[in-house]
């Protein structure tokens, strides 16, 4: 996962004064007290103070003792506490400071977030989330600003430092800088501190300040690098955000950006970067390497010369690419409705990683309650989350869509039993669609492992009230999120389009049993074919076909995706008349050979199939043959060979018609 490790050279500040406005150790305070009422700073969201919104001092636990506070989740969704720290006034210049210490509970996870106005709830600046270890700050667009980690039931100190009059905000841990970026909401207002759903936290020693920021006369500043990728292997074309944080325009400059032992240089000319205005420099493409690599962006030749602060014209940092399973794609299942008003969330977090992760994402939503539902998908995923929006990653335990992120690295890091394939014919007449889900398995496995296959289509839309997309993100007031924020609610059914949506999956959500043999060995091939017929309404250039293979568990082990195109061009195994038989060139295992008095012809039929089979020796002479009707599942045929000349024989199998062969010797 990447780590975005950043710290400038040496102090930005050009500040003329400080004056740390707040602290608080809740030492004051009797324990068992409600914090509220006692202080003009703290209070609640609703602004009812002395209730279960409110949170009580404590003295089981503190970084400075004998008190703090401590917040958990204690119904579902979280809360009901929801703890606000007022700021007195917004910020929108300057440089202004949030500091607490944390104490997580084991297996726990802690929240909170900035809000840019006096009304609380009208725009979010930052979310705070805090689990398994690790901080991850967003915006509530761009997730991952700045990742960090800490340790569980461990005292920590986070910071957040934003510089507003440039826009450039940091965050650290226990003193170490986790990230740099360039804040899209440019004010702070208040902290609220809410339990989110699991969420089980201490807090001490929380204080917040301003101070003052002077404009010099020419300064060019390297304000974030993105290295465009997190996975090794992928190829990305970096982009370093250059700042104007002087009161002159910039109007040419030079970067290098060092990587993996390669300098990557670019030149800027003929622009007019106004004074805080911000210039996205797009660095020449490379592919990410494994390994936790140093990369340094520099800034240089600004004005055709050097700029008044050099402290800031260097911004160093470290990735380290995930390393992914080979032939790994995970799965992403959304489960959403278009009556669910926080669904536009799942919406923008699948599309996110639709564009960061294509190669090695297949993302389904899963509707439920609307046009576009799959009554069997929407049933099983329905049985595997507890609200709307939620994910499942490879059907793991249900997350926010915001929130798959931890899920789908630890999977793309685990290594699959099989690599997908997914091959197809088409016919646009009869709108038939014939798939073949060939699974190659590199480790061992048994008939337990299933295999089941999904069509999505992407820019779907229609007509009506239930193609409307309900939107509690209307008019900004709950953030903002991938643009619905602009949008009405609810979003009138002829401006959506609705990406990933699950058309047909087929036999089940669970899979097809008997889809493997009792025993599969490392290196064993096979496949599994189905039939769908599209409706007209599908638009078969804009769907997927995604194959996967689920585990005795019930997690998806692994998945091929592909477009209709990508599929037909891969080819379809198997006969085109002959769905329910897997490919032939794996059905049928000979054992032992060479053979002496008798040989074991093992069969493994995924669906009943018509069955006969022969013996024949090397000049073609049929020496046996017999027809077994309809056959299902593992089948053993025993050949008694002892009146048999020693030789070459073949074993011929014949399934609906269609025939494969394996050669026999007898010793």
């Amino acid at each position: 996962m990447k780590k975005t490790t950043l710290f400038i050279a040496s102090v930005l500040l050009c500040s003329t004064s400080f004056a740390q406005i707040f602290s608080d150790n809740f030492d004051t305070y009797a324990a068992g007290s409600f914090l509220g009422p006692q202080s003009a700073s703290w209070s609640t969201w609703s602004g009812t103070e002395g209730n279960a919104e409110d949170v009580t001092i404590t003295n089981n636990n503190a970084n400075s003792a004998p008190n703090s506070i401590f917040l958990a989740s204690t119904v579902a969704g979280g809360g009901p506490q929801d703890v606000v720290l007022k700021f007195g006034q917004v910020y929108n210049s300057g440089i202004f400071t949030l500091q607490s210490d944390f104490y997580i509970n084991s297996g726990k996870n802690a929240y909170y977030n900035l809000q840019a106005a006096a009304t609380l709830g009208q725009v979010w600046a930052l979310n705070v989330n805090m689990d398994a270890g690790q901080v991850s700050i967003d915006d509530g667009n761009t997730p991952n600003l700045a990742v960090g980690s800490y340790t569980d039931a461990t005292w920590f100190t986070l910071k957040i430092e934003a510089n507003l009059t440039l826009h450039v905000w940091k965050a650290y841990v226990n003193g170490a800088l986790i990230g740099t970026w360039v804040n899209g909401v440019n004010a702070v207002a208040a902290a609220d501190f809410y339990p989110v759903q699991n969420s089980a936290f201490y807090m001490d020693n929380v204080s917040f300040d301003h101070q003052t920021y002077t404009l010099p006369n020419l300064n060019a500043m390297i304000a974030s690098v993105n290295m465009g990728g997190e996975i090794a292997g992928q190829n990305v074309t970096p982009t370093v955000k250059v700042l104007n944080a002087g009161a002159t325009a910039i109007t040419s400059f030079d970067v290098n950006l060092s990587y993996n032992s390669q300098n990557y240089p670019f030149s800027v000319t003929g622009v007019n970067i106004a004074s805080i205005g911000a210039y996205t420099v797009n660095m020449p493409a490379n592919i990410l390497v494994p390994g936790n690599q140093t990369y340094i962006a520099t800034i240089s030749n600004i004005n055709g010369g050097n700029d008044d602060i050099a402290s800031d014209n260097t911004l160093t940092g470290q990735i380290d690419p995930v390393v992914p399973a080979l032939g790994k794609m995970v799965v992403g299942e959304e489960g959403t409705g278009t009556w669910c008003q926080w669904c536009p969330r799942g919406a923008v977090f699948m599309d996110l990683f639709e564009t960061k992760y294509d190669q090695y994402w297949a993302g389904v939503a899963v509707h439920n309650g609307d046009p576009m539902t799959v009554t069997d998908y929407d049933a099983g995923i329905g049985g595997l989350i507890n609200g709307y929006p939620s994910a499942v990653v490879d059907r793991l335990a249900d997350v926010d869509p915001s929130g798959m992120s931890q899920d789908f690295f630890a999977r793309l890091q685990t290594a699959p039993v099989a690599t997908i394939v997914n091959g197809a014919t088409w016919d646009a007449t009869t709108r038939v669609l014939n798939v073949s889900v060939t699974s190659n398995f590199a480790m061992a496995a048994n008939s337990n492992y299933k295999v089941a296959c999904v069509l999505t289509e992407d820019d779907v839309t229609g007509t009506g009230a239930g193609w409307s997309q309900s939107n509690a993100y209307a008019g900004g007031n709950n953030g903002v999120m991938g643009g619905f924020e602009a949008l009405s609610n609810p979003v009138p059914a002829a401006t959506m389009l609705y990406n990933h949506v699950a058309r047909a999956i087929a036999p089940s959500f669970t899979g097809m049993p008997n889809s493997f043999p009792t025993t599969v060995t490392a290196g064993d091939t096979y496949t599994t074919n189905m039939s769908f017929t599209l409706p007209a309404e599908w638009d078969e250039t804009k769907m997927h076909i995604i194959g996967m293979i689920i585990d005795p568990t019930g997690k998806i082990d692994n998945a091929g995706r592909a477009t209709i195109a990508e599929a037909v061009a891969n080819g379809y195994v198997g006969g085109l008349n002959d769905m329910p038989v897997t490919d032939l060139t794996h059905v049928m295992t000979v054992y032992p050979n060479p053979a002496s008095t008798s040989a074991t012809v093992n069969l493994h039929i995924a669906q009943a199939s018509n069955v006969s089979m022969k013996l024949v020796d090397f000049a073609g002479k049929v020496m046996s043959e017999k027809a077994y009707g309809s056959v299902q599942g593992d089948y053993q045929i025993n050949v008694n060979t002892s009146n048999f000349k020693a030789g070459v024989y073949f074993v011929e199998l014949t399934v609906n018609g269609q025939t494969t062969s394996k050669k026999l010797i007898i010793e």
